[in-house]
């Protein structure tokens, strides 16, 4: 099998069809310019072009027709499903080198919305098939990368099924901080509901965990949407061996 094709059967796997932080960014990256040429550190500089959204934008929705990768270059998006009975399931929350729109099918698996004010890079799916096809090296990449999501995409159904709401929620702001290389004050722009949609919770669950976790000298909850992490330790233990 190419590499191409499995990447396809990949992404067909799962319903993230999402990239966390897959590839390296233009230095430049997020500054809403228009893409630098391509380049070693980053083949996917030059392809496509950047667009800036306002919050709450949907860039695409479930069951579009699927054209075009998208990758978020500052900001943040909401990736969510809608279930049969109406209730909205978010499946990720991407921000800067974070990619979307991968699954090979023909139509968007997922809907795609603006959290904060966002830099986008939409590349033509055709750019990026040939970019894999000329660069061998770049397309395993790719792969490598979707087979780690796939991970991750397993590891957030064990959160949903079996950890309890404390340890939902922490084990949450501890993958903040992660993306963050481990910086205790982490960026949380997304309200309340989003949270609970994400981790199954509701809304007053969610902020009633919050509360007891500021109670307990855990976090502290800072302003401007900013979330410090007092014991990451303990939140670590809480969240049962994140």
């Amino acid at each position: 099998m190419s590499t191409h094709a499995a990447i396809a059967a990949h992404t067909h796997r799962a319903v993230p069809g999402y990239l966390v932080s897959a590839l390296a960014m233009t230095p430049n990256a997020g500054m809403g310019a228009a893409v630098q040429p391509r380049s070693p550190v980053d083949p996917l500089a030059g392809l496509g072009h950047t667009k800036v959204y306002e919050r709450e934008i949907t860039v695409f929705g479930e069951g579009d027709a699927a054209g075009s990768v998208f990758r978020v270059m500052s900001g943040m998006v909401r990736l969510y499903k809608m279930l049969p009975d109406g209730r909205r399931q978010i499946i990720g929350f991407l921000q800067a080198g974070d990619m979307m729109g991968l699954a090979f099918a023909a139509q968007y698996l997922y809907t795609a919305e603006t959290v904060t004010a966002t830099t986008i890079q939409r590349i033509p799916r055709l750019e990026l098939d040939a970019l894999m096809d000329a660069q061998p090296a770049f397309a395993r990449k790719l792969l490598s990368a979707t087979t780690s999501e796939l991970m991750a995409a397993q590891d957030q159904m064990v959160l949903l099924g079996r950890k309890t709401a404390a340890e939902k929620v922490a084990t949450f702001l501890l993958r903040l901080s992660d993306r963050k290389g481990g910086e205790t004050i982490i960026d949380l722009p997304m309200g309340r509901s989003d949270i609970a949609d994400h981790l199954g919770l509701t809304t007053e669950t969610v902020s009633r965990t919050l509360t007891k976790l500021k109670s307990t000298r855990l976090i502290r909850i800072l302003v401007g949407g900013k979330l410090d992490l007092l014991d990451r330790d303990a939140l670590a233990d809480l969240a049962g061996g994140f």
